[in-house]
């Protein structure tokens, strides 16, 4: 992979990791385009995910700062452990389902589908619950469970996670800027989670990226510097903004991917023995 390949997914893993419009399925489909090839498809991409965990520690470091000083009076790393259990669950229950999502292209566009029209029932429902003045400020438990919940179904390419996370604060009846927040600040367990289960499975079965290190380290810091960016942008769009552009973008985009995989001109890596077993003992 060249610098050039590495700076263009950083760009977009910061850009699409807080935009409602899935940064694994960017990565992905930019990969499949790109005929990228890696030996851990996964971890390279959780790495650029590092990029934007650093991004959610300096716009939120006060916040970080004082819910670690007052755990008790400050709830929220209760709120963002409770969040953090069902992508766990969904983790371990169904984690090499989870890995050919990854590193196949069968349902990204389907899953980018998916996206839109969580984004135009956001808009919808955030609309009524203001004309109703129904909407909460805050997060409790209920409504980190709620967005716990879609940040699990997230967790599939294509299926944005702010997105899916914002979608699921709304259905609990919390406002957009609350919904938002909380959702960026969730990505920050999550993150750290998958890199030290993925780090360990990589590091046991020997996963090297020589000569990849140069692209991923500037992947690294431009997912970075655009995640900072990028949340600050959309936490000022957030309270007014129209998510009809973005359920119409990533609707589009979904159908491109069906086009393009139907015309063969994108292509599933091929499928394990083992995940091939697991799929045939479900169906």
């Amino acid at each position: 992979m060249s610098i050039l390949e590495g700076a263009l997914l950083g760009i977009l893993q910061g850009l699409a990791e807080f935009l409602p419009i899935s940064s694994s399925g960017h990565l992905n489909l930019f990969q499949a385009l790109l005929h990228i090839e890696l030996e851990n498809q996964l971890l390279f991409n959780i790495l650029l995910h590092v990029g934007t965990l650093v991004a959610v520690a300096v716009v939120f470091w006060k916040d970080w700062i004082d819910m670690l000083l007052h755990p008790i009076k400050n709830r929220t790393l209760l709120l963002l452990f409770i969040a953090s259990l069902p992508a766990l669950a969904a983790k371990i229950l169904f984690d090499d389902l989870l890995d050919y999502a990854e590193s196949h292209i069968s349902l990204l566009g389907i899953c980018f589908l998916i996206t839109g029209l969580m984004l135009v029932l956001t808009q919808c429902l955030s609309r009524r619950q203001e004309a109703k003045g129904t909407a909460k400020d805050r997060v409790g438990i209920p409504e980190a469970l709620v967005m716990g919940c879609l940040q699990a179904v997230g967790m599939l390419p294509g299926i944005s996670r702010s997105g899916s996370t914002i979608f699921g604060g709304v259905c609990a009846r919390v406002n957009r800027e609350a919904a938002a927040k909380f959702s960026f600040m969730m990505s920050a367990p999550a993150i750290v989670g998958s890199l030290l289960v993925e780090g360990k499975d990589a590091l046991e079965a020997g996963v090297s990226f020589t000569g990849d290190w140069p692209a991923i380290l500037v992947g690294m810091v431009l997912a970075a510097v655009v995640g900072y960016l990028s949340i600050r942008f959309f936490l000022k769009l957030i309270a007014n903004a129209k998510l009809e552009g973005f359920a119409l973008y990533v609707t589009l985009v979904g159908v491109i991917v069906i086009l393009l995989h139907t015309l063969g001109i994108i292509t599933d890596a091929p499928v394990a023995d083992a995940t091939l077993a697991l799929l045939g003992s479900i169906a």
